[in-house]
């Protein structure tokens, strides 16, 4: 079952710029940052009272971030909704007639097994299942 939305994830060119853009906006440094090798992306999460931002932004040209970027600009990548079971999540949704980009969970950022829907299937809107990784 989804809970809460876990963060919004916002792709950016240059992550230490927007790390000093979001700083000044939301009052706060960044409380972690990370490199995801298998997705080519650095990250850095924001808290906004239980809200979390991640930014993203590539570290090669052909990731999936890069891509967004270059067709539709910096902005709102996803929207990622915590699970408890991801697995189950992601058998349920595929019998609802969605498409699921990863058949099996993948290490993410933030200590997360993640998995994808993809926007065709959700109103243009790419959608993340999180579950924290025990």
């Amino acid at each position: 079952m989804f809970g809460k939305i876990e963060h919004l994830g916002i792709a950016v060119k240059n992550l230490d710029q927007a790390n000093e853009l979001y700083t000044k906006l939301l009052g706060r440094e960044p409380y972690k940052t990370e490199t995801v090798e298998s997705e080519s992306v650095d990250t850095s999460f924001f808290k906004s009272g239980d809200n979390k931002i991640e930014l993203l932004a590539a570290t090669s040209e052909d990731s999936a971030i890069a891509k967004y970027i270059a067709k539709k600009g910096e902005g709102i990548h996803h929207v990622a909704f915590a699970v408890t079971d991801i697995k189950s999540e992601l058998i349920r949704l595929e019998k609802e007639g969605f498409q699921i980009l990863n058949k099996e969970p993948k290490r993410g950022a933030d200590n997360k097994w993640v998995a994808f829907l993809h926007p065709k299937g959700t109103n243009g809107v790419l959608v993340e299942l999180c579950q924290e990784i025990e």
